[in-house]
């Protein structure tokens, strides 16, 4: 990761980080409801040796992704905080990365009973892995809702963080109209003032003449002293 990278740069990092562990993990829960719901017949005779590789290069995936989240946002936490959106803006990616550990950390914890619910339900009937398979779609779905629901807020903050942007520079615009109308104002008060300044850019501008003569004159002096 480079070492200067800016606050804008570790932001768009951090976005583009959170939106790939998100999809990641609607795939890495669906995948552990795959494994969880058996094909049929006793979970004895069903091959789960290659969803299971699946499942544990995907969670260590998404670990590793977890981690660079981690790092941006220790990074961002390290850069100078100006004004109050950017604090807010640095929390919310601090409770986003807490939010998806806690369903990376939930969706390996459901698996690891799966397996051992496996290994003490061997007999069990199909109509058991059906209500299983039932109940975990229900869970996959909720989840999905859920993270629509978090993409609803994070852009809802954004359209804050623009509003409180525009509502600030349009204060700045205003207090630098107030003072140009008082400029205005006093010019208009005090006339002598403009005609002092009026008097002083004909005196400097007679200035620059009169060098501007007294220069020429003694380049051509020269000119002339160098080939006579």
């Amino acid at each position: 990761m480079a070492a200067a990278l800016s606050y804008t740069d570790l932001r768009k990092q951090a976005r583009h980080l959170e939106n790939e562990i998100d999809l990641k993990l609607v795939a890495f829960s669906k995948l552990e409801a795959g494994i969880k719901t058996p094909h049929g017949g006793h979970a004895d005779t069903v091959p789960l040796l290659s969803e299971e590789n699946t499942f544990e290069a995907m969670s260590a995936e998404i670990e590793q992704l977890l981690n660079k989240l981690s790092q941006v946002n220790e990074r961002l936490s390290e850069q100078p905080v100006s004004g109050g959106a950017m604090l807010h803006t640095i929390q919310r990616h601090r409770e986003i990365l807490a939010d998806l550990s806690r369903d990376f950390k939930k969706i390996n914890s459901q698996h690891e009973s799966r397996r051992e619910r496996e290994d003490l339900l061997r007999g069990s009937s199909d109509s058991s892995y059906r209500t299983d398979g039932i109940n975990n779609r229900r869970d996959i779905y909720l989840k999905e809702n859920q993270h629509i629901i978090n993409s609803d807020h994070l852009v809802n903050e954004q359209i804050a963080i623009a509003m409180e942007t525009r509502e600030h520079l349009t204060g700045q615009r205003q207090t630098l109209k107030k003072l140009q109308t008082r400029f205005n104002d006093i010019s208009n008060k005090y006339p002598i003032i403009n005609s002092l300044i009026s008097r002083i850019n004909i005196r400097k501008r007679r200035d620059s003449i009169i060098i501007g003569f007294v220069v020429a004159f003694c380049t051509i002096l020269i000119l002339c002293y160098t080939f006579n």
